[in-house]
């Protein structure tokens, strides 16, 4: 698990952690059924509270990423592949908006933006 916290970033720590977990999570680079860090380990390897791990664990449980079993850690949770490819297309549609978001302020025209994504999708 790969995760960096950034000061230069406009959100709390709990959601950077939650955000980079989840997009893991998507992106398959965490597993179905995989073992989590300890909310204490993360802690100390992010060198953040155990208060602020606890609370991005426990909105990524409530969001059904992960599950946790007492005495036993934190997993990915199972997915069904329907909700995950649902979760997977809202994720791409946010960052399509933000996108179309930054097109629309710098003037880009649709066409030049469809284009550019023609490009970049072919790589």
């Amino acid at each position: 698990m790969n995760i960096i916290i950034s000061n230069a970033v406009d959100q709390p720590i709990y959601v950077q952690i939650k955000n980079q977990m989840k997009e893991q999570i998507l992106h398959g680079q965490l597993q179905e059924k995989e073992s989590l860090l300890s909310i204490r380990k993360l802690a100390k390897d992010l060198q953040v509270s155990v208060i602020t791990t606890k609370k991005a664990y426990e909105e990524l449980e409530k969001e059904g990423f992960i599950e946790t079993f007492p005495g036993k850690g934190s997993f990915v949770a199972s997915q069904n592949s329907e909700l995950l490819r649902e979760k997977q297309l809202k994720l791409i549609e946010d960052q399509m908006a933000k996108m179309l978001e930054d097109s629309k302020a710098f003037n880009i025209p649709l066409n030049e933006l469809i284009e550019m994504m023609k490009l970049l999708y072919e790589e």
